[in-house]
């Protein structure tokens, strides 16, 4: 399996850190996703890039059999320990070793940047069933904050030129969303749907701290250069009023959701 290496190193070092510190995703994204897809009991999901499970959990609850990918063992092995009813799977979106025709759905949250997307197309044509769609879920950072978009310039700043990045904020108007360009000229696909919900995520400086530190390209630094991220980290927040009434901050989500059907 051909892994990024930001991916498949990051992934390794910090997979408690991603279970700890990410988000969830509302339950009305769920709810939408289920009515549309749809997703309900005797349908099959597949969830490509699974990770630790954050949005398997979520489509477990839909009753549907859901079968997890997952390319890096230490996020697959937490993934089983949390959800011991779900079928989880070594493999890549573009190679998931799954047989063909076995979905309804295909599910990737937080993690088609990753993936080459012609050949994950591919994929996903081979593993759905006639009238199957494919869904996209990304939470983003609400940039239109001030010291959220000084948090996302920290972000970028060590990332390598060829690091595959997610949508950079909410895709509400934005024709640069740069999957949507692996549709075009496509056949057999219909058009693009979407729906965005706002996420915001109560947490603390010490776990928004532990969120960016989880992120695959910084997890690969070593130890120096990960403490002059924290430091500048830990500078912009204390910096942030919320932050110094006592620790507690909100981070600012939106939480985008886009699905296609096959015809």
């Amino acid at each position: 399996m051909t892994l990024h290496h930001a991916a498949g190193v990051g992934s390794q070092r910090a997979a408690g850190l991603y279970e700890r510190s990410r988000p969830s995703y509302p339950m009305a994204a769920l709810a939408a996703l289920a009515d549309a897809l749809p997703l309900q009991a005797g349908r099959t999901a597949v969830d490509l890039g699974a990770g630790t499970g954050k949005f398997t959990r979520l489509l477990a609850l839909t009753g549907a059999e859901v079968l997890a990918v997952e390319p890096v063992p230490e996020m697959r092995e937490r993934l089983a320990a949390l959800l011991p009813g779900v079928v989880v799977t070594a493999g890549t979106a573009e190679a998931t070793g799954l047989p063909d025709g076995c979905a309804d759905a295909v599910v990737a949250a937080q993690s088609w940047h990753w993936f080459q997307e012609t050949d994950a197309l591919d994929e996903v044509e081979r593993l759905l069933r006639p009238g199957g769609a494919l869904a996209l879920v990304w939470n983003t950072y609400d940039t239109s904050v001030p010291w959220v978009r000084d948090f996302q310039d920290i972000f970028f700043r060590l990332a390598p030129r060829d690091l595959p990045s997610p949508p950079l904020a909410s895709g509400i108007g934005d024709p640069d969303n740069r999957w949507r360009r692996s549709f075009e000229g496509r056949p057999g696909w219909g058009r693009v749907h979407e729906r965005h919900w706002p996420n915001p995520h109560s947490t603390t400086v010490e776990d928004v701290v532990e969120r960016m530190m989880s992120s695959s390209h910084i997890a690969v630094l070593d130890a120096a250069e990960q403490e002059r991220v924290r430091a500048d980290l830990e500078s912009l927040l204390g910096a942030h009023e919320p932050t110094r009434r006592g620790g507690d901050i909100e981070m600012p989500y939106m939480t985008d959701v886009y699905w296609v059907r096959r015809r």
